[in-house]
């Protein structure tokens, strides 16, 4: 099997309970593309060549949905999904032809706490948009809540293959290719959605993103900053969906000589939140939406 069956983070489905305003949101202010709309769905994608990052579909309340993983193309599916089994996954579906944007053949599992994971593997690959450096050009990474932060780091790296890359006192770091994280899981009482962050060219392009957001009123509830771990800029903010959403750029990229960090290594001097010392405390706010999300099948 290849050092990492799974290579990357695709996208994301969420609930929200009005499409038209969502779609609006991300289209013409967060920087997305929509790809494809039904009456009660809509993909939205980047500037990279995934076929879409983000899907929305119309619902009561907001939630997410799922979380889904490409595969390599040279794995073996059917070895893969027998270690996520072996490793505790719940299977929803098996390998199959995915009836999802952007094609390809997709297993459903649940992981140890019912979150919904997708498999897909041989998905159609979309020629890129030109680049714009307020754009997103992929996910960067999902960041999800576990009352049991061990537990759902070895099921990563069990089930699916990750690497543990760092280890804070609060937050574990898993990566399925050389970006320093795809899957982040935070230590909370409960097991909802914390945020996710989207991918920009360049740190530059993280602020220009950010002045357009706040020119459309939305404030910054995190940031800017650098983040410890990964070493990435950010900033955050919450949609009108109540979600949180990070802009982020230059995440560390690491390879397996990388010493794996523990809560020593991140430590801030008081008052400070971010490598860099600028980024004032989350607003109360982000706080309480990190929180909120709940995941839904």
């Amino acid at each position: 099997m290849a050092r990492f069956p799974v290579t990357a983070l695709r996208s994301v489905d969420l609930v929200v309970a009005d499409l038209g305003a969502a779609v609006d949101f991300y289209s013409r202010i967060w920087g997305l593309t929509l790809a494809e709309r039904s009456a009660t769905s809509a993909w939205l994608r980047a500037t990279g060549s995934d076929p879409h990052v983000v899907a929305l579909h119309a619902g009561e309340a907001s939630a997410i949905r799922s979380t889904t993983l490409r595969v390599d193309p040279a794995a073996d599916r059917d070895a893969l999904l027998t270690r996520a089994l072996a490793a505790g996954a719940r299977l929803i579906r098996p390998f199959a032809p995915a009836h999802d944007h952007g094609g390809g053949t997709m297993a459903i599992i649940a992981d140890r706490c019912d979150r919904t994971v997708r498999l897909v593997q041989h998905d159609a690959m979309v020629p890129p948009l030109p680049a714009a450096a307020d754009r997103p050009e992929r996910l960067a990474h999902v960041n999800i809540n576990s009352d049991d932060v061990a537990r759902d780091t070895a099921f990563f790296v069990e089930a699916l293959g990750f690497a543990l890359t760092d280890r804070s006192k609060m937050m574990a770091f898993v990566r399925t290719n050389d970006d320093h994280h795809s899957i982040v899981i935070a230590d909370a009482p409960v097991n909802t959605l914390n945020h996710v962050a989207f991918q920009l060219p360049t740190w530059e392009g993280v602020m220009r993103a950010a002045g357009r957001m706040v020119d459309h009123h939305f404030p910054i509830g995190w940031g800017p900053g650098r983040h410890g771990p990964g070493d990435n800029v950010f900033t955050y903010f919450v949609d009108p969906a109540g979600f949180v959403v990070e802009y982020t750029a230059e995440v560390l990229q690491v390879d397996d000589s990388y010493r794996v960090g523990t809560p020593d290594d991140w430590t801030w001097p008081a008052g400070r939140t971010d490598h860099w010392g600028i980024a004032p405390p989350k607003t109360a706010e982000c706080k309480a939406a990190q929180l909120a999300i709940p995941f839904v099948r």
